[in-house]
Order: structure tokens, then sequence, then C-alpha cells
């Protein structure tokens, strides 16, 4: 059966539905879930059909919510073929909007199924957290009031995609958030927030001619990428103090490795102003963010070992 698609074959390719989800940004949801794994682990071992359930149910929130904004930065008017860092499915490959909007609601559904069994062979009262980050997924660029058009996006995408679900990955292992946990959680959920603060930097301009009141736009291009310096800065100090605190295992300073891909962001950012030339600075903070998870992890799981 002929569909209104069938002459449209470059959106048939794998490339171009990889590009839709926008996939370097699924760190922001793979990383977290992996700590906060990991983190349980040294207290009370896995179950790794939820870890895998946990996962998935991440990824596919974090999809939903670039298809989600795909569909309202096109509505909206802020998508064109010229523009960065998009997936570009509708604008640039004939996909309709109707199409976009259903992959992101299909997406929900499965991770809606997924959360069910982790509520189920955990703790129900997770079913209103899932609930709730959902909804953030889908209000950062969906409503009347769109969380991408203030000043608090990052903080946002920080804390739902960052720091609570390391902690949500930790829960559903152990039934219970530590202590450890949540000082682990905190420079993770920066980096997470850092990523978004790195696309609003790129957007700077057609964000400000938009009427969208982001971060840099507040602050200024200046200030916004001092203020990213400073929370690199400060996720790494984070670590050290845990360390000398007592409260972590010291081989989770093998996060520092992931210094030079901070120092290549913000270095990518300064002077720029065309967007296409902070694409590479863009690519580091999301590096960064994905480098300090996994080593981090890696820092645990040696602690584990030994």
């Amino acid at each position: 059966m002929q569909t209104e698609y069938d002459d449209l074959p470059l959106k048939r390719t794998w490339k171009i539905w990889w590009e839709l989800i926008r996939p370097h940004t699924l760190t922001a949801a793979f990383v977290p879930v992996l700590l906060g794994t990991m983190i349980s682990l040294l207290e009370d071992g896995v179950n790794w059909l939820l870890f895998a359930a946990m996962m998935i149910a991440s990824i596919l929130i974090q999809a939903a919510t670039n298809l989600f904004n795909e569909y309202y930065d096109f509505k909206r008017g802020l998508d064109t073929e010229e523009s960065v860092g998009i997936g570009g499915g509708i604008v640039r490959h004939g996909m309709t909007p109707k199409l976009i909007m259903t992959l992101a609601l299909s997406m929900y559904g499965i991770a809606l199924i997924l959360g069910i069994y982790i509520c189920a062979v955990s703790s129900w009262w997770l079913a209103g957290v899932g609930l709730v980050c959902m909804l953030v997924g889908y209000l950062y660029t969906g409503g009347p009031l769109p969380i991408s058009y203030t000043p608090f996006g990052e903080l946002f995408s920080g804390l739902f995609m960052g720091f609570l679900i390391i902690l949500i990955a930790f829960f559903i292992q152990t039934g219970f958030v530590s202590t450890t946990a949540i000082l682990i959680a905190i420079p993770s959920g920066i980096l997470v927030g850092l990523i978004n603060l790195s696309n609003n930097l790129r957007d700077h301009d057609g964000d400000k001619a938009h009427g969208r009141k982001t971060m840099p736009v507040v602050m200024g291009r200046k200030n916004a990428l001092t203020f990213m310096a400073i929370m690199f800065a400060f996720s790494y100090l984070w670590l050290v103090g845990l360390v000398l605190a007592g409260s972590v295992t010291s081989w989770i300073l093998l996060a520092f490795l992931s210094i030079p891909k901070a120092l290549a962001a913000i270095k990518g950012f300064v002077g720029k102003t065309s967007p296409i030339t902070m694409v590479p600075a863009m690519k580091a903070t999301a590096q960064t963010n994905t480098f300090f998870g996994l080593l981090m992890a890696i820092g645990l799981f040696i602690s584990y070992l030994i």
C-alpha cells in the first residue's frame, strides 16, 4: 500500500533515523543509569534485568524528548533547513510533524511499559517519579510556556536526566537512596546540565531573535561560558572533596582523565559566534559528560573488585 512518504527515500536510510534522535545527547541517559547501577553494586548487588529495563527506558525518554523538541521547534518556526544541530526529519527530509509526534509518543509508550515492570519488581512509589520525569521531557519544548524558553533548561535537564536518574537506578536495585549515591550524583547532574548549556550557547543568536530567554541570552554569551568553566571545575573539585572526606573510593578520581575534553569544550566556544563553528565544542561537552561518568563507573567497579 502506498503512503504519503513513499516518494521520500532519504528518510528511510538508517542514518536519517539515527540523526533524528540526536545520538550525541543519549549519553545523558546512558551514563547516569550505569553510574547509579555501579554505586548499587557496592551496596547491595545488581539485578541486571532491572538494569537493562532502566537503561532502555531512559534512552527512549531522552530520544522522545529530542523528537518533541524537533516537533515544537518546527511548529514555532525555529527550525529551517539551515539550522545546525537538529535531526532535520521535518525540514530536510520531508517527514510530517504528525509522524515525529507519533514516534515520540510510541517511545514514551514503550518506556511506560518498561516503567511498569520496574515498579512491579521494585516499588510503585517510582511510578509518580517516572511520570514526572516524562512530563518534564514533554514540557521542555511543549506546553504554553516551554522550559527551553526560560533560563531554567539547564537546571531541569541536569536534575531530571542526570541527578534523579542516578538515584532511581540506585533505588531500583537497593530499595533505598544512600548519601553516597546523592553525593556522586551531584557532579553528574551538573555535567548533563552543561550539555544543555552548550546547545543554548550555540543557539544564542537565534534564540534571542525568537524571544527565548535561555541562560546564555539572559546572562550573555561570555558570562554563560564563564559559568560553564566554573561548573566544570566545581565537578572535578567535588570529587576531590568526596575522596578527602572519605566518602568514596579514590578510584573515582579516574574521572580526571576527562579534563582534556572539558578544556576542549571551553576553548571551542571562545571567540565563536557562528553556530556551525561551535559544533566541535558541543561534542566535547557531551564527551566530557560521557567520559567523566564512565570513568567514575570504572573506578567504582575497580573498587568493588578489590
